[in-house]
């Protein structure tokens, strides 16, 4: 049973009618087509600067942000990939992750502000995530390297790891995943029960941000869906997940494939929780965010 304060909160989000943003195709062009007006602020809150130390570059056209902890040698490396569907900004609860894990793990926290659908194409984005990885695992330093991501960003994270791992066998020390979105058909039998409860996603317009993501490519390419990817020679994978989620059907997908492949899985699904409830100010979220802090902790322990 979801706590009192997870069930308030997915009955506010069905109040607010947080679905209809992705409850129709036109909903997701006329979103995308506004943004392409008036580009939404991917810029840190400035309250973060008073406990890290915040720089950005550039990675070509990526804005490339780096958030360490004040006055402290990082323990430990994170590449951490936002979601949004692949045509939303950074917003504030993906920086209040990053705060949790420059202030509770101590890590340096390298954050990624890719070029969004549909400038920003999965045969584009992928190759220059990959790099980020390998140019993070590659710095070198005390401790390891997560690759965290959630939802879209999950995706793309995934993909990285697959591409990196075909390139030269690199992986990070263990590859975190919320609520992943790993397959942008949406064309799991099991998906339209699951999405009549579920109070944040809808899948007509994650269809056609995924349409957008995927440009040229069909929609099964691995870089755009990277369930149809390989799990072999992957680093250890951590996926949450909740049972309110319509893409709860990629990461229990995931669960078994990976596990097929030999690859290391730790699975954790809530019950009634939505998308992304690890981002969320609940009682389930913050025992999720605890559980990735000790994540990185652990590679933070690794020389």
């Amino acid at each position: 049973m979801p706590s009192l304060r997870s069930r308030a909160l997915s009955a506010a989000l069905i109040a607010a009618g947080r679905r209809r943003r992705f409850g129709s195709a036109e909903a997701v062009r006329t979103r995308v087509a506004e943004s392409m007006r008036r580009p939404a602020s991917h810029l840190p809150p400035r309250s973060l600067g008073r406990v890290a130390e915040v720089s950005r570059t550039f990675v070509g056209a990526w804005p490339v942000y780096e958030v360490s902890p004040l006055g402290v040698e990082p323990a430990a490396r994170v590449l951490y990939v936002h979601g949004g569907g692949y045509i939303n900004e950074l917003v504030r609860a993906h920086w209040s992750l990053i705060r949790t894990l420059v202030t509770q793990a101590q890590a340096r926290v390298v954050v990624p502000a890719y070029i969004l659908a549909p400038r920003g194409t999965a045969d584009r984005t992928v190759p220059v995530a990959a790099d980020l990885l390998s140019g993070l695992i590659a710095s070198g330093g005390a401790g390891g390297t997560v690759l965290l991501g959630d939802s879209a960003g999950a995706g793309l994270a995934l993909a990285a790891a697959q591409r990196l791992r075909d390139r030269n066998g690199a992986q990070p020390s263990r590859i975190v995943l919320i609520s992943p979105w790993l397959d942008v058909s949406m064309s799991h039998p099991d998906q339209a029960a699951i999405e009549a409860g579920d109070p944040m996603l809808a899948r007509p317009g994650l269809r056609e941000a995924g349409r957008l993501y995927a440009g040229n490519l069909a929609a099964d390419d691995p870089r755009v869906s990277p369930l149809h990817g390989s799990f072999a020679g992957l680093a250890p994978l951590t996926v949450f997940t909740g049972t309110r989620d319509v893409l709860s059907t990629d990461s229990r997908e995931l669960l078994a494939k990976a596990r097929a492949a030999g690859a290391e899985v730790e699975f954790i699904e809530e019950p009634g929780l939505p998308h992304d409830y690890p981002l969320l100010p609940v009682p389930e979220g913050r025992a999720a965010r605890d559980r990735i802090v000790e994540l990185v902790r652990a590679a933070a322990a690794e020389s």
